[in-house]
């Protein structure tokens, strides 16, 4: 049988798998042990070791699974890095959303191209790996929630620590449509709650608006983000060049004529480096520890502001010397970089020392949207370069 035709079967089974993928309703904070135990004992059958790691209740799951070498000979592992996690649906899809359907030649479904079509094209052509008299090892890296914070990857991350696996060339496979993206902004979302004292709107003296300092807190967010701006980097390589800062929503009040005793705000930021953010929560905590919390317990002692981490998620810093960078361009004949204004788990990765890149089949811009698709030649494209990681990972 012909390389080609090889292909052309991998192919086909990258579309069978996405298939299976797609019907595991894994919308982020669900249970996603079934889409895990499938790919799992897929794994497993192909002779891979394994562990997992859980989040509090052990209903959402993050899989490391290896194929190992006989022979690595000091060659760097590869971490094929993908989440399982998809946002949720509405009402108004054209199809199911769980169920894939091919029109043409695009796959429709939810996750189709984030990032279940990535994940689907590396299990095809694991077995292919696992054939192969390798020089490396191959690990699939497969995570949960993402999409919220990316909750999961740091629990794995931790794992790896344990286990000293802080080294390799890890590819995250966000849909990019096989291009490089070397580097994002970071994203750190968080809920500030307030806690006040009830009353009678006629007699504002005598209770504490939740709502009223939850405004005052936001009006201070909105300050900060004009200091946020005067702080760009000189050449700074995104757009907008700066670390951008938005309130989502403030929430609180049961009526007209009730003073609100709870309320509480949803905010976020994107530091272009991390002394933003420190630099952002050093001078929000102030003013809320400082300045309004002394007021509102003027009136009653026992208010309260609480911040709640959501999620810290690390930036994704350029690098000059990448060897991701350089293994994926040497695979694709691309020498090109780019960034993105969306946030990945690459940032945690090369946190702990991993050279890694974020680059996968489809295009953000079908991601998250009604009738999410993902093209077949996509996944045919990222089937060759799978293919071309083996070549390069061949023991002599």
């Amino acid at each position: 049988m012909s390389t080609e035709i090889n292909l052309e079967e991998l192919h086909k089974n990258s579309v069978k798998i996405l298939t299976d993928l797609i019907g595991f309703r894994t919308i982020s904070g669900e249970d996603n042990s079934a889409l895990i135990n499938y790919c799992e004992d897929y794994l497993h059958k192909l002779g891979a070791t394994s562990f997992k790691t859980f989040d509090k209740e052990k209903k959402r799951i993050n899989l490391f699974a290896t194929l190992k070498s006989k022979n690595t000979n000091g060659i760097k592992p590869i971490i094929l890095s993908g989440h399982t996690d998809t946002v949720p649906v509405s009402k108004s899809w054209s199809t199911d959303p769980f169920k894939a359907t091919i029109k043409g030649d695009k796959l429709y479904g939810r996750g189709s191209c984030d990032m279940k079509g990535f994940i689907a094209c590396t299990l095809a052509f694991a077995p292919i790996y696992a054939k192969t008299n390798l020089n490396r090892d191959i690990h699939f890296s497969f995570t949960f929630d993402e999409e919220t914070a990316c909750l999961g990857a740091p629990i794995l991350i931790e794992e790896l620590k344990k286990r000293n696996i802080k080294d390799g060339i890890c590819i995250v496979g966000e849909p990019t449509k096989m291009k490089i993206i070397d580097a994002h902004k970071g994203c750190y979302e968080y809920t500030t709650h307030f806690e006040g004292l009830a009353g009678h709107s006629s007699a504002p003296h005598k209770g504490v608006s939740a709502v009223e300092f939850a405004t005052k807190y936001a009006n201070k967010l909105i300050e900060l983000r004009d200091d946020l701006k005067k702080r760009a980097p000189k050449d700074s390589i995104f757009d907008p060049p700066f670390s951008t800062l938005q309130v989502g929503g403030i929430f609180g009040g049961i009526a007209h004529n009730v003073i609100a005793d709870k309320c509480y705000i949803n905010w976020e930021t994107r530091p272009v480096v991390k002394e933003d953010g420190t630099f952002l929560n050093n001078q929000i905590d102030a003013y809320a520890n400082e300045v309004l919390l002394p007021e509102m317990k003027k009136v009653f002692k026992n208010s309260k502001i609480t911040k709640e981490i959501i999620g810290e998620v690390t930036g994704f810093d350029r690098v000059e010397k990448s060897e991701a960078c350089e293994l994926v361009s040497s695979l694709t004949g691309d020498n090109s970089r780019e960034v993105v204004s969306f946030g990945t788990e690459a940032g945690l990765f090369q946190e702990i020392g991993i050279s890694t890149v974020v680059c996968g089949p489809g295009s953000i811009e079908q991601a998250h949207k009604v009738d999410e698709f993902i093209e077949l030649s996509e996944l045919k494209k990222c089937i060759n370069f799978l293919n071309g990681i083996k070549s390069k990972s061949i023991s002599n």
